[in-house]
């Protein structure tokens, strides 16, 4: 698996080039392949090209440039998303990023790009994630897009119903890092642990967490760094800001990583 891309492309190819890997062996990444670093557009194309052997989540970046990309939302101080835009291939880049899905279960493995909602067991968690990647496949996808922002539903309730439960369902995988012992998810600390407002703690410590005795991989916290716990793998180590880019060896959990440098 490898954490957040950003856009670092050079970065990447390094870390690929330092992978021993086999004939059968994927590639999982964690989402956000795009947005912030330099070069969004080679990192799309990149990836898209691996085929089967890449294997993708969509990140809260990867859904803002599809929304970006269909004028629900406008670009924010500091993206990178112009060359993807006015590239030849946009329509089969989009096309592609749009369909790929939210959570993946393989192997004992469950990875996530953000976080998973404290009483969703590994099951649901695919099957809720399913339910958001079969809307944004089908034809009415941007009907979700245009009303997709939005820090409400802050809580998982299963009676919710329309793009009330899609968007609980995508604030989840794709933007929580802290959450309260009842599970209403936070959406604005970014930070560092020690800096996290009073009440509020990290989705994979809340008590009795459904998913607690399966292995979690994600990304998206950068500020933790380099996770690497009994059932839990967090893999975001910075890149974009300059540290490194990482990846793990899921069987054996050997750590692969290259030195970035800030663009």
């Amino acid at each position: 698996m490898i954490g957040d891309v950003q856009g670092c492309y050079e970065p990447l190819k390094r870390l690929l080039n330092t992978l021993p890997l086999g004939s059968d062996d994927q590639l999982w990444f964690t989402g956000d392949l795009v947005n912030r670093g330099p070069h969004s557009l080679e990192v799309l194309r990149l990836v898209r090209e691996l085929g089967p052997r890449a294997r993708t989540l969509l990140g809260n970046h990867d859904l803002h440039l599809l929304c970006v990309a269909e004028g629900f939302a406008t670009q924010h101080k500091g993206d990178t998303l112009a060359e993807i835009l006015d590239a030849p291939d946009r329509l089969e880049l989009l096309n592609w990023l749009r369909t790929q899905p939210l959570a993946i279960q393989e192997e004992g493995f469950l990875m996530v790009h953000a976080g998973v909602f404290p009483t969703w067991t590994s099951a649901q968690t695919i099957r809720l994630a399913n339910e958001v990647q079969t809307f944004l496949s089908g034809p009415h996808y941007r009907d979700f897009l245009a009303v997709m922002y939005g820090n409400k539903p802050d809580a998982w309730d299963e009676s919710l119903s329309g793009f009330n439960r899609l968007r609980a369902i995508i604030n989840a995988l794709t933007r929580m890092r802290l959450c309260s012992p009842e599970g209403i998810m936070n959406f604005s600390h970014k930070g560092e642990l020690a800096d996290a407002p009073k009440g509020l703690i990290p989705w994979f410590t809340v008590p009795h967490r459904a998913t607690e005795h399966d292995t979690v991989i994600f990304g998206h916290w950068s500020a933790l760094g380099l996770v690497m716990k009994p059932n839990l793998i967090g893999a975001d180590t910075g890149c974009l800001w300059g540290r490194t880019l990482t990846a793990v060896r899921l069987e054996n959990r050997e750590v692969f990583s290259v030195p970035c440098s800030p663009d």
